[in-house]
């Protein structure tokens, strides 16, 4: 059984990607939506709520954790690892075996957390020690994704703001680091052109896939539990444009 957490909706589109490679297998999806944004909270209090996110999955029996929020797991990750002893697959860990392998200019997109502890920068520099590295932060992009303006001429007009910088620049690639990210791309698309969109989550679901050993031989579609630490039928309608599907068992947490 794999275990979810995210600050919020974003890890559901992780979570499609995992459905896809094992549609066997039962998932329980954790969103910390009392708490969301993580992307504005300070390291310390990231990792607590992590710590909380995983305690609670692990104890509802799961095998195997992904940590779908790319704010979390550039903070926590290896504070996780230490706590608990079951594998624990962290999605920022994937996505850059899609940039190009002469790419020059290499773009990170994510919240004010994930760009600020510096992760993909350490692991990009490695892998192209060469590259020039951008990191931009959007701290906007995630509440108009929530608000359902990912298609508006305000997220437009955003993306232009953020974006400016690279006006002048030849970018080779740049990597979408915040989950709610995807659901922006045709905004993203409009202003970068042919550049190309790296999202980390379909690498981290092969990565789950290529690990880990299914808990069953159920060959019935399994009924994945979603727990919320707040507003369920706020998850429920929003939760279905991320993984674009009905979401049926909502439990809240506090309830």
């Amino acid at each position: 059984m794999i275990g979810i957490f995210d600050s919020g909706f974003g890890g559901l589109t992780v979570m499609r990607h995992i459905q896809a490679l094992l549609p066997f297998e039962e998932i329980l999806y954790f969103g910390d939506t009392a708490r969301l944004p993580y992307g504005d909270k300070s390291p310390k209090t990231i990792t607590e709520y992590c710590l909380e996110n995983s305690t609670f999955l692990v104890e509802k029996g799961i095998d195997t954790l992904v940590i779908a929020c790319h704010s979390a797991c550039s903070v926590a990750l290896s504070s996780l690892r230490v706590h608990f002893s079951i594998p624990i697959i962290g999605i920022i860990e994937y996505g850059l075996s899609e940039i190009p392998q002469d790419a020059k200019v290499i773009v990170i997109l994510g919240t004010r957390a994930t760009i600020a502890a510096g992760l993909y920068e350490k692991r990009i520099h490695a892998r192209f020690p060469e590259a020039e590295i951008l990191p931009i932060a959007c701290p906007l992009f995630v509440p108009l994704v929530e608000e359902g303006y990912s298609d508006h001429v305000v997220a437009s007009l955003v993306a232009k703001e953020y974006l400016r910088p690279l006006r002048e620049k030849k970018v080779d690639a740049v990597i979408l680091g915040c989950t709610h990210y995807p659901l922006l791309q045709k905004v993203l698309e409009q202003e970068l052109k042919d550049i190309p969109l790296i999202d980390p989550a379909a690498a981290c679901a092969l990565a789950l896939a290529q690990m880990h050993k299914p808990s069953g031989l159920n060959e019935a579609a399994p009924r994945h539990t979603f727990y919320v630490s707040d507003h369920p039928e706020k998850f429920r309608t929003l939760g279905e444009v991320f993984l674009q599907e009905p979401i049926v068992a909502i439990k809240n947490v506090h309830s």
